[in-house]
């Protein structure tokens, strides 16, 4: 009988400090501003929360090769895609990528290059040697796809807020 009660008491503290966890979280999300050209990425011991913006978009800046990069995430897309400009901007030219690999985009059809980035970070989540994409055209905001998300060891929506668990 002491065993169970044990269990039981030992779980109730966990949900306990989950709770709190959130808790703290959601404060920390609900004060700060989180409007469609900004971000707001809050980390706490294991856990970063993602604000969703004005505009109902979860809008994160990463570091990505120590480069900021401002990403829409979107887990309908299947890798990290970069637009040329933010390529440009990490280094990556053009003129060494081979535009062979067809996709679709809102946009239409185009082609992209593959690369692979030394890592992505946003606010502690930090994920190394991730696939991406880099865009010829059609993409106005590089998104923060599954090549990332996936390899997290959990990401959750609320209403307000993305959880990211590195």
């Amino acid at each position: 009988m002491l065993k169970p009660a044990a269990i039981l008491a030992a779980a109730v503290v966990s949900a306990l400090v989950a709770a709190q966890s959130i808790i703290a979280l959601d404060r920390r999300a609900d004060a700060a501003e989180a409007g469609p050209a900004t971000r707001v990425a809050v980390a706490t011991d294991s856990a970063t929360a993602v604000s969703k913006g004005a505009d109902g978009h979860f809008w994160a800046e990463a570091k990505v090769n120590g480069r900021r990069v401002r990403f829409l995430v979107d887990t309908g897309a299947t890798t990290v895609a970069l637009t040329a400009e933010d390529a440009l901007r990490l280094g990556l030219r053009a003129s060494d990528m081979d535009f062979r690999h067809p996709v679709s985009t809102a946009a239409g059809k185009t082609k992209a290059a593959l690369v692979e980035l030394d890592y992505v970070s946003v606010a502690g989540a930090k994920v190394e040697k991730v696939q991406a994409l880099v865009m010829e055209e059609g993409l106005e905001t590089s998104l923060l796809g599954m090549s990332y998300l996936g390899r997290l060891s959990r990401f959750e929506a609320t209403r307000d807020s993305l959880i990211l668990r590195p």
